[in-house]
């Protein structure tokens, strides 16, 4: 209880599996703007959550650890390789062999990502450390992203599988919702699970259509 989400990450179903450029912006500002007043409502009445003394200490942590990172990589490298991995890939386009190929790859440049190399070591304005921070992020979301499409045994939307090329409503109606376990708090960390949670597609007027390209 407490937590609002708005937008893509919301899993609305505004679109289903077929948003095209720009449409998200129903998600956001219709839905946005539904969530800031309900969030509005529930601040008067909500209690405050109970804090752990040192909020903060898990996310200091890995700051200081990539600003302190003195290893041979560079993160500009790493993020162009991962680029062509995904796209390579896990494109609209895809099939097991791709994605899996991707799947090892990440895992691949996830291993690189412990020894990177970082030349400002500053606190204020940092950059170079925020840009390190983003890759271990886009390496978690690249590696769920691959993931969840090498599991989803069907096509639907932009997901267009070359070995799974028809819809599987059976199966599949419903949302993917990745969580990722670790032992340890941190971006771009190697070997933790993925764990997966299927949630359920509200269908009210408009029926899901095949897509034909």
């Amino acid at each position: 209880p407490g937590l609002y989400a708005a937008g893509e990450c919301a899993c609305v179903s505004v679109h289903g599996a077929n948003r095209l450029g720009t449409n998200s912006l129903v998600d956001i500002v219709v839905f946005g703007r539904r969530g800031g007043k309900h969030m509005a409502e529930f601040c008067k009445q909500a209690a405050l959550a109970p804090l752990p003394a040192d909020p903060e200490k898990d996310t200091a942590a890995e700051f200081d650890r990539i600003r302190n990172s003195k290893g041979a990589e560079r993160a500009a490298v790493i993020r162009s390789d991962l680029q062509k991995l995904m796209m390579n890939n896990v494109g609209v386009y895809r099939n097991a062999a791709d994605m899996q190929k991707a799947i090892d790859g990440v895992r691949e440049l996830k291993a690189r990502y412990a020894h990177v190399k970082i030349d400002d070591t500053g606190k204020l304005w940092n950059t170079d450390a925020l840009e390190n921070f983003e890759l271990g992020c886009l390496l978690d979301l690249a590696e769920v992203t691959a993931v969840a499409a090498l599991r989803r045994t069907e096509s639907r939307g932009a997901h267009a599988r070359e070995d799974y090329q028809a819809r599987d409503d059976a199966h599949w109606l419903n949302h993917s919702m990745a969580s990722l376990a670790r032992g340890s708090w941190g971006v771009g960390v190697t070997g933790g699970e993925i764990r997966f949670d299927n949630k359920p597609v509200t269908i009210t007027k408009f029926q899901p259509k095949e897509r034909k390209y």
